[in-house]
């Protein structure tokens, strides 16, 4: 083997080792029921081979004639055997007990970083991907995190005991039933590597299926529109093929593998038989034994041949693990101002917002996205940022609600006396209507209620008044419980443009931020929501984008972005 091959199986056995050390924090929490499970099933492989060897002595005594040995015997093996039975369906219950558990803490914990990463970090991964790891990858390590190890002990008691009960009848014995130790052993390397190939490979293409598959199913009323359905069959079918493609290589070596494997078993169980048979002619062994050979040469080979087995599966289990890692390594926002942003958000005074030359570049941007930019907004002020699409416009929003953090400058918030660095903490004092469809299955009650739980029907119908959407919620046969279908279906978009509104004004937050908030109104309905917000709340501080002319007049100041990424004030 050469130093690339070497090179790359340290690597290999490198990664599968940090990716366990990983899984390590999930099953040390419960390294008692894995003990349990562990200890069970050394007691569940013993009773098996006792159940073997009583069997050995019941043939023994039905051929001599011995009806003393043959009912201790059969009542042995009867016993044994049934206990094992037992042993089995407990295990089994064990299992799925504490893999359910395991796996709703690790769907929590990742779901939880999916959620509190950073944003700018966790938008470099698909949702579908996402999906796919929070679903797919965790299902696949949680019930592993607790057999994987117990089964280790449960396969070396099968081996041992095995082994030992061979040598102490016929040690030659022993050399037919491990004649195919050294294949499996060798071969276990490449079997390795080659798992890891594919499970990464197949891995993966499962994300994109799901990726492309979500997607689409998303914008479904845009493919129709554009008349791309026989498009997106093709293209989901020509996934499907690929992963076909994958899935029968895999298969193809898993068959090869399976079949070289059962070819040495065969042979195996053939020398093992047939020295059994010459030792019984001999008269060296009785008919119980022959027969407890054949049945434990067949145990010792598969014994032996689970456990180098144990080294592939590590790494599958390793691959999946490595996954989810990969989205926990991701750094969570730290929240270091919740107290004292709690406290400004109960400022009856509003706040003062403050850029100074900010300058900010995506991580996977070639250049500057904002330079030098510099503003303020005070305590009942509106001011908005105009200019042309894909020039910053939303990314200064995102800067004020702390989703990314400024390349260069400082940007603050000041209320009650107290300043403090824009963050994903200060995001507490902001209300936020996004751009496009942002609604949520379920209730118009149930979507308001996200940023107020506990608010009443009537603040949540004063909301809707705001943001004039009372006027067509009331008139809805269930009103504030009518259903909303995914991405609003059933509604129109200047309707849920003003849901969206009015789920913000609920918040009464000191600080609304609008991303071309009322691009779906009509100048008489953008007029009667504009005023109504700025009445809702003297000292609230509004910040919005727009396209709009008519929204400026509403402004205290506005600024324009430039191509290059200044920003120009133009009132």
């Amino acid at each position: 083997m050469n130093n690339r091959e070497n090179q790359d199986f340290r690597l290999l056995l490198r990664n599968v080792g940090t990716e366990w050390k990983w899984l390590m924090n999930y099953i040390l929490r419960y390294k008692l029921e894995i003990l349990i499970y562990a200890l069970i099933g050394i007691v569940g492989t013993a009773m098996g081979l006792g159940a073997s060897v009583a069997s050995k002595h019941l043939i023994d005594a039905v051929i001599a004639r011995d009806s003393g040995t043959l009912g201790l015997a059969a009542a042995l093996a009867a016993g044994l055997g049934l206990g094992q039975v037992l042993i089995n369906a407990g295990t089994s219950r064990l299992v799925t007990v504490i893999a359910t558990r395991v796996k709703n803490e690790i769907r929590s914990s990742i779901y939880e970083h999916i959620l509190r990463c950073r944003w700018e970090d966790i938008n470099k991964y698909h949702s579908g991907d996402l999906l796919n790891r929070l679903e797919g990858d965790v299902g696949a390590v949680s019930g592993s995190i607790v057999s994987y190890i117990p089964s280790i002990f449960t396969r070396l008691t099968q081996f041992l005991g095995s082994l030992a009960i061979v040598l102490y009848y016929d040690p030659t014995m022993v050399l037919f039933a491990l004649i195919s130790a050294p294949f499996v052993f060798f071969s276990s390397r490449f079997t390795a590597k080659m798992m890891r190939k594919y499970n990464q490979e197949s891995r993966e293409m499962n994300g994109r299926i799901l990726s492309f598959s979500s997607e689409s199913i998303q914008n479904l009323q845009s493919i129709k529109a554009f008349d791309l359905t026989r498009r997106y069959t093709r293209d989901f079918r020509s996934l499907l093929d690929r992963y076909r493609t994958l899935r029968l290589a895999h298969d193809k070596f898993s068959v090869l593998l399976t079949l070289a494997m059962s070819v040495l078993g065969l042979l195996v169980s053939y020398a093992c038989y047939g020295w059994g048979v010459w030792r019984l002619w001999q008269g060296a062994i009785s008919y119980g034994t022959m027969m407890l050979f054949l049945q434990l040469s067949g145990s010792l080979t598969a014994a032996f041949s689970s456990l180098v087995s144990l080294a592939p599966s590590a790494i599958s289990i390793a691959t999946a693990a490595g996954r989810i890692k990969e989205i926990t390594d991701l750094p969570m926002e730290p929240d270091r101002d919740r107290a004292a942003a709690k406290a400004m958000a109960e400022f009856a005074e509003g706040v003062h917002i403050r850029c100074d030359d900010v300058t900010y570049c995506y991580a996977d941007g070639d250049s500057p996205v904002l330079r030098n930019v510099s503003f303020e907004a005070a305590p009942g002020q509106t001011i908005a940022f105009v200019g042309p699409s894909g020039e910053g416009k939303t990314t200064i929003l995102r800067l004020l609600l702390g989703l990314v953090e400024p390349s260069e400058g400082s940007l603050t918030v000041t209320g009650g006396g107290e300043t403090l660095t824009i963050s994903d903490s200060t995001r507490r004092l902001c209300a936020y209507v996004p751009q496009g469809n942002t609604i949520f299955s379920g209730t118009i009650g149930e979507n308001l209620r996200v940023v107020a739980p506990h608010a009443t029907d009537e603040a949540l119908i004063e909301a809707l008044k705001t943001a004039d959407a009372w006027g067509f919620v009331s008139q809805l046969p269930q009103g504030l419980d009518t259903r909303i279908g995914e991405r609003g279906v059933n509604f129109s978009e200047g309707q849920i443009q003003r849901i969206s509104i009015a789920r913000a004004v609920l918040r009464q937050a000191p600080v609304l931020i609008m991303d071309e908030a009322t691009s779906a109104l009509d100048s008489d309905t953008e007029e009667r929501v504009l005023k109504a917000l700025m009445a809702s709340a003297p000292h609230r501080t509004c910040i919005l984008t727009t396209h709009r002319p008519s929204m400026l007049r509403y402004c205290a100041s506005v600024y324009r972005l430039t191509e290059h990424g200044s920003l120009i004030k133009e009132s």
